[in-house]
């Protein structure tokens, strides 16, 4: 168990998840979670904490600390996502980020898509430095990447175990889609609607998809990134059919992946270098020593050395 958790993985692929993370922590702040800073407006009485907001106990938002809040995350993301002072800036990410969700999910709905990705924050600190491109394999990396995969996979688990819950069978055999389709719904899933007895089914594999999903844990390498694709189709038709996103949820997932063969700054510069008259994006040129034919060149047949030039008289 010890050798699965800290299983081995290159620096290159914590360094690119840990990039992509806290670039997608600067993102929410100001597309997906703007309007965290608007419950300032709203009065302090209605301000329900979450129980580990009571436990702690978390201060009642007031706009000089959600400002601050946001300010300070935001600067400590972008430069957190350059790989700089992981330890430090990883640390201040994780607290300020927390804070922010508590503040959110304090009013009424807990949105459950930000487990695993608050789970990547807590633990990208404790993997260390890790360059891009770097094919050293580490433990501390390999932990904090397997720690990030269970958090993701004990989401859509949890919320199996949830729907029994709260609602039991009835909830495969209700109207649970119909009713998003109603309020939320796309012209797609005005279609699929159509068909009789289709949502039903769905909801059943929704149910067999979230019960069964632990199981990516035993599959070999390829079906295992196989099913993760499959995982994203379904965030993929759920967005585009009830308008529900999982942006959070999807960017921990990343922890699945190789994410350490994708390398967009080495793309970019490929890209430049090929619109640059003679440049290569590979390598710079080399030169040919001094007297070997250049390159395409035809070699000369062997024969007789060349006799010696004389030397010059008078």
């Amino acid at each position: 168990m010890t050798g699965w958790l800290t299983e081995a993985v290159p620096r290159g692929r914590v360094a690119a998840f840990r990039t992509l993370v806290y670039l997608f922590v600067a993102a929410d702040l100001v597309v997906f979670t703007p309007w965290v800073r608007t419950r300032v407006d709203v009065p302090g009485d209605l301000y329900q904490p979450l129980l580990v907001g009571r436990l702690l106990p978390l201060p009642t938002p007031t706009p000089a600390l959600v400002g601050v809040v946001f300010w300070v995350l935001l600067v400590a993301a972008l430069l957190a996502a350059t790989g700089r002072a992981p330890r430090l800036l990883g640390w201040t990410v994780f607290a300020l980020y927390f804070e922010w969700m508590v503040v959110a999910m304090s009013y009424g709905k807990v949105d459950h898509d930000r487990f695993g990705l608050l789970v990547a924050l807590a633990v990208l600190p404790t993997a260390g430095r890790a360059r891009h491109g770097d094919p050293t394999r580490t433990e501390a990396g390999g932990w904090a990447l397997r720690v990030t995969q269970i958090a993701v996979i004990c989401t859509y688990f949890l919320a199996a175990w949830a729907k029994f819950r709260f609602g039991g069978l009835d909830w495969a055999t209700g109207s649970v889609l119909a009713r998003a389709i109603i309020r939320r719904g796309t012209d797609l899933a005005d279609l699929i609607a159509q068909v009789p007895h289709l949502l039903i089914v769905a909801q059943f594999g929704i149910l067999a998809f979230e019960l069964l999903s632990p199981l990516v844990f035993v599959l070999p390498a390829r079906w295992r990134t196989a099913t993760v694709g499959f995982f994203y189709s379904f965030h993929l038709v759920t967005v585009a059919t009830i308008t529900i996103s999982f942006a959070p949820h999807l960017v921990a997932m990343t922890s699945f992946l190789p994410l350490e063969k994708v390398r967009p700054v080495v793309l970019a510069r490929r890209l430049l270098g090929r619109g640059v008259p003679g440049a290569d994006e590979s390598s710079p040129p080399s030169v040919p020593p001094a007297g070997s034919p250049a390159p395409g060149a035809s070699r000369p047949a062997a024969g007789p050395p060349a006799a010696a030039p004389s030397a010059p008289t008078g």
